[in-house]
Formats: C-alpha cells, structure tokens, sequence
C-alpha cells in the first residue's frame, strides 16, 4: 500500500517547529479536539506520537483490505479524526463497523493534497477494541429522526447531533456560572423537595411513602396474620399473671435473684403484649383521617412534593446575603405533550435584593446577552453544525441578540399593537384582549415580525400573575416582566418580589392558597423586608433558541415527559 509505516523526515522537522500536543490530564490519550481545533487544523504536529481514543463513525477497508480508514470522534469536538490502520496491526473486520470503541496510538501525518483534513493518524499499535455486532447495532451510518432517536437515549449522545447539543448544553451552563460568579451572586442548592407551591398551579408531582408502606403493610397482612382479640386478651391475662407472681414474691420478702427473674418474665410479657397490640393496629390500605389521606403518617409528616421553583426559597438567602442564584431541575406534572413541555426540565433564578423591576429587567437581558456572546465565542463550530443541519438563522440570530438593545413594552402597550395587527387582518388563533395571558404565537409576532429582536414585556395584570409579583399603584397590574425572543417566544419570566407583608397576605388569599404552609414566606416580610427582585431561565428554551432545534424533548439528556421516563 501507499502509506508509509514510519513518519517521512520533512513532517519529523515541522513537528519539532511546533508545540507538542497536550494529553488530557486524566486520561491515558489526547482529546481529538486537542488537535483538530488549532488554526492549522493540526497540521503543525504532524510527526508526532499520540494516543487517541474514540468511537468509530464510519469505516472503510482499502486495498484489498490491506488497510483501514477510521473515522474516529471522542466528542469533545464535532469533527472527526482520520485514522488509517494497516491490517498487520490489528484485524480490520473489527475496527471498521460504526459504533466500535477503539483506543489507539500512533503517529500523525498529513494526508494527500487533495484530502479535505489537514492531519490524519497512522496508527502503530491499538491498545482496545470494544466491538461492535453491525447487524443488531441501533444506530446505522444512515440519517436517523430525532424521534427515532428518543426511543434509544441510552445511545443517541453517540449520535453528531445530541453531541453537539450536549456541548452547546454544556457551554451554557459554565457560561452561566460564570456570569453569575463575576457579578458576585452566590450559587444557591435549593430543595428538590418542596412543601410549597410557587406558582399556584397545583400542577406538582407528590413525594409520598404511603403507597410503598401500605404495600409493606399489605404483604406482612399476609405473611404474618394481626393477632385476633383473644390472643390479645391471653397475653394481657399473662401480663396480669406475671405482675401478681412479682408482687407476692415481694410481699413474702423473697430472695433479690428469684423477685429479679420473676420482674423479667414480666417485661418479657409486656414486651410481647406491646408487640401484639402494635400489629392489631395494622390495616391494609393508605391511612386515613375524617375521610381524608392522613399525611401525618407520610415521610415528611405532611404533604411533599417535587418542586417546581427554586424561586420561593432562594428568596430567603436573598434577604440575607443580598445578590443569590439557583440552577437545578425542576417539575410540573401537566399532562402536555407538545414540543415546547417536558415533565422535569432546568430552571436558572437568581435573585437580587436592594433592586426593583428596572434592575430585574437589566439583568436578565446581560444575562441573555452574555449567553449568546459565550455561544459565539466559544462553542461556533457546533453552532455551525447546527446551521448547516437544522437552522440556517441561528448564528445570525445569536450575533443580533448579543448586540442588539432589547425593546421595551408595557402589556398594555403590547395590547395594543397586537389589536392593530388584527385590525389590519392578522389572525391569531387566540383571542387579543386586555387580561389575557399572551399566547406564543402573540410573543412571537412581537419580536419576529413587529420588532425583529427581542423584547421585554412588562407590567402584566395581577389576575394573570403569581400572587409573590408586586402590586402596581394603579391596583390592576403587577411589577412583572416576560423575555420574549424569536424562535420560542418567552424565554424568561421575573417580576419585582411584593415586599409589603399586608398586600402579600391578601395576594395569597385572593388566589385561593392557604397561608399555613408561607408562614415563613410571610416571615421574610414580616423581620427585615427588603425590596427584592428575580426571574427564570427555562434552560431548555435557551438551548431551543440557540440551536434552531423544535422539540425541547431533544435538548435535555433524559427527557421525562407523559408515558416516558427512560432510564
């Protein structure tokens, strides 16, 4: 064959010319992007050593299966390496079928003139193969749906697409640490588990125990029969028994060994008397009390559930440590299933406190800004993959946010517009009126067609809003403010805290919701109030915007929605 199994001298030279490729820190190879990623493609380490690993792409034997050609990629960059392998260093059968692991080293070279990678890797030695059956392996060299994709998420990150979004995903996150962090926020954990009910909705997934021990409860029925009335009478006639025994000895002024023996075989009766009463309590089914569920028996001796907002307690850190955020996952039992709603999903709240609606809204569009810039910055070589397969706009699309000032609008003034587009024979699915919650096709024609960048919407009516949003002078509206941007519509959604212990009190009845349990909610007002501002990121609609992707079930890595929870 042609390639040469030793490094021509002239690429020995250049390597000598350049810096030695780095090797990951805490693994036996170096990453593929390590190489790939530098202005020359990696052409200036031609000549050098390295191991690398990966999983294969595609693979391919040459002449008359002499050598291989591997396209390797270990997902720390979209692109792959190219790597040969001749057929006296490893059997070639083995390595070419896609989805093969393989871990090997060698020496890298330059290819032909005419190829479109800059370096390839002549490999000298494989130090692992984990093979792969190409008949019964889900995921052929053929394009593959994304919804396809779904019914196999143990395996679609090996897929270029869920790749890239994982970066892209990954590249947020730290983006968004990072932004928080340089303007001195405090990263808050707050509960998974929640007694409280931020939004309202009552749209929560229950944490409860009374089903698992009642099942517990229903088997040891079974196995272990509760003691009838007459056992029970029997072992309260022997406790009796027992208790005369120890008395007479005592009267009759006995030895301390014999009145000792005889008080144990009295608390061994009453120990077993004890036992027995326990288990006639027993009954089959969940605990009830006045014709309801008894959530006193529960774990948490009373109702729990799986949070659908940080906000409510992070609030409490930001009245006391002032500039706060949380990022965590979050949860809404709502039988939805379109392309916008997914049952567990990650939410970013900061709060700030001695800041009002203005400050609120300040924040959240550098915080927006920031995120695309980050994007741009750091991770355009996904960013292009996502143009050149699912939106062609979405690069533009990150370079105008980051650059462009975000309109501003009142809801009424928002109303407003809208009323004229439907005067001027724009349809709407939903209805425009003053007092409607906006609809995505309302937002989107805000910042797609009327604006064309994004826009902030503000002070919205409180009959739309959460009862924690701070009531305006006028006494219809509250100080509350939705991110609206092309592509999803609203990405954030935050308002000015009400910080007035009476007016907050009142919101809360007037939304049907029992004090009780914002007790220490209404404590915050009650010692040391503070005005105090916040919103939230739906992290999934920010990676919906970036990538251009429809389905927010394919942005997250485990998507958990109606009928689905895999893995």
């Amino acid at each position: 064959m042609a390639e040469d199994s030793a490094p021509p001298v002239e690429q020995m030279a250049l390597a000598s010319l350049n810096d030695c490729v780095s090797k990951a820190e805490f693994s036996d190879r170096v990453l593929i992007r390590t190489i790939l990623s530098r202005a020359d493609g990696g052409a200036g380490l031609a000549g050098q050593t390295v191991k690398v690993g990966g999983w294969v792409k595609t693979g391919r034997e040459h002449g008359k299966s002499s050598f291989a050609f591997l396209e390797l990629n270990d997902g720390s960059c979209p692109a792959n390496l190219q790597v040969i392998v001749d057929a006296h260093v490893a059997p070639l059968v083995q390595l070419v079928p896609t989805g093969t692991c393989v871990h090997v080293e060698g020496f890298l070279k330059l290819p032909h003139e005419t190829a479109k990678q800059r370096v390839e890797l002549k490999v000298e030695k494989v130090h692992h193969v984990g093979p792969v059956d190409p008949a019964k392996y889900p995921l052929p060299k053929t394009r593959l749906t994304l919804e396809f994709l779904r019914d196999i998420v143990h395996f679609r990150p090996r897929t270029n697409t869920i790749s890239a979004v994982a970066r892209i995903r990954n590249a947020l996150a730290y983006a968004t640490h990072t932004f928080f962090q340089k303007h001195s926020f405090l990263y808050i954990h707050t509960p998974i588990v929640t007694t409280s009910d931020c939004e309202g909705a009552g749209e929560m997934f229950q944490v409860t125990t009374l089903i698992s021990d009642a099942e517990k409860v229903e088997m040891e029925i079974i196995k272990n029969p509760p003691p009838s009335e007459a056992d029970i009478e029997a072992a309260k006639a022997l406790v009796k028994e027992k208790g005369e025994a120890v008395a007479q000895l005592k009267s009759a002024k006995a030895g301390k060994s014999e009145i000792t023996a005889s008080v144990a075989e009295l608390n061994k009766a009453k120990e077993n008397l004890s036992r027995l009463e326990e288990r006639s309590k027993l009954k089959p089914g969940i605990p009830q009390k006045d014709g309801k569920i008894d959530y006193s028996q529960d774990f948490f001796a009373r109702q729990a559930f799986l949070t659908v907002s940080g906000q409510l307690q992070v609030e409490t850190y930001a009245c006391a440590v002032s500039s706060v955020y949380t990022f965590g996952p979050t949860f809404r039992a709502e039988h939805s299933h379109t392309s916008r709603h997914l049952a567990e999903f990650w939410m970013v709240e900061p709060e700030i406190a001695f800041a009002d609606l203005k400050d609120d809204m300040n924040c959240a569009e550098a915080y927006v800004k920031f995120l695309c810039q980050w994007l741009l910055d750091n991770c355009l070589d996904d960013m292009e993959f996502m143009a050149k397969n699912f939106d062609k706009g979405c690069i533009d699309r990150l370079r105008m946010v980051a650059s462009t000032p975000f309109e501003r609008i009142s809801y009424t003034e928002a109303i407003k517009l809208l009323e004229e587009a439907v005067k001027k024979d724009k349809k709407f699915e939903n209805k425009v009126e003053w007092g409607i919650d906006l609809a995505s096709e309302h937002e989107r024609y805000l910042t797609e067609v009327l604006f064309k960048k994004p826009v902030i919407v503000h002070d919205y009516p409180k009959g739309i809003k959460a009862f924690y949003m701070r009531l305006n002078d006028d006494m219809k509206t509250v100080a509350a403010m939705d991110v609206l941007v092309p592509k999803v519509g609203e990405l954030i959604g935050g308002s000015q805290r009400e910080e007035r212990y009476e007016i907050i009190e009142k919101r809360i009845l007037e939304m049907g919701l029992p004090l009780e349990p914002y007790e220490w909610y209404l404590d915050l007002r009650r010692y040391g109030t503070v005005k105090h501002c916040g919103f939230g990121l739906g992290f999934e609609r920010m990676i919906l915007f970036a990538t251009g992707i429809d389905n927010i079930r394919d942005v997250i890595p485990f998507p958990r929605y109606p009928g689905r929870a895999d893995l």
